[in-house]
């Protein structure tokens, strides 16, 4: 059987993406105390988790990607883990650490099953007896969807030909739906970038 195209991203540095920069103030506004444990779920080449360790959180990182987590080590070394959210099961260096804020950024879009991830989050954040899931993934809409059919961009935008690329498409309504399903409140929802229901991405913080 062949690798999953999720454990095989294409990681080859550790540089940014694009989307860095129109998330990391909306998530820095939503992030606990600099000690409070944060962990990184789908943390890729860990750009942003070390960001945050130099500004002086704690933070750990998991993936599926083992490029990606070897990466990610080259600046915290011990602080990110070989880890699929399926297996139910955190590594075992992270399972008695007290997580209560649990960050997905740009990943949810990519997964096969998102249930089992918020899932996976939800029963982390119980554990350690409550918190929050703060989830980044570009926007969708009507308006914005539109806008990009008439614009001649769907088969650009939608990536059909991008191996590894996103399988899911979320709305507000769609996210909050997922959110609920698995149980958590207060669920709240910012987009970024661009105008207001054009937005490039969304921002999202609900609670267990």
């Amino acid at each position: 059987m062949t690798q999953p195209v999720y454990e095989k991203f294409g990681w080859r540095d550790e540089c940014p993406k694009s989307y860095h920069r129109l998330l990391e103030q909306p998530i820095l506004r939503l992030l606990p105390d600099k000690q409070a444990p944060i962990l990184d779920v789908g943390c890729g080449n860990g750009y942003f988790a070390n960001r945050l360790l130099d500004a002086g959180y704690t933070v750990y990182g998991i993936d599926a990607s083992p490029d990606g987590i070897d990466i990610a080590n080259r600046s915290h070394p011990g602080h990110f883990f070989r880890c699929d959210v399926s297996s139910a099961e955190l590594p075992e260096p992270l399972r008695a650490i007290p997580f209560r804020t649990v960050l997905c950024m740009e990943v949810i879009e990519h997964l096969y099953s998102p249930l089992t991830m918020v899932c996976f989050a939800r029963d982390l954040l119980r554990q350690s007896g409550g918190g929050e899931l703060i989830v980044t993934t570009p926007y969708h809409g009507y308006l914005k969807n539109l806008t990009i059919a008439l614009a001649g961009r769907m088969d650009y935008h939608l990536s059909a030909l991008w191996e590894g690329g996103h399988i899911k498409f979320w709305s507000r309504r769609t996210l909050t739906l997922l959110l609920l399903q698995a149980g958590y409140r207060d669920i709240r929802i910012r987009g970024a970038g661009r105008v207001p229901y054009l937005w490039r991405h969304m921002v999202c913080r609900a609670v267990v």
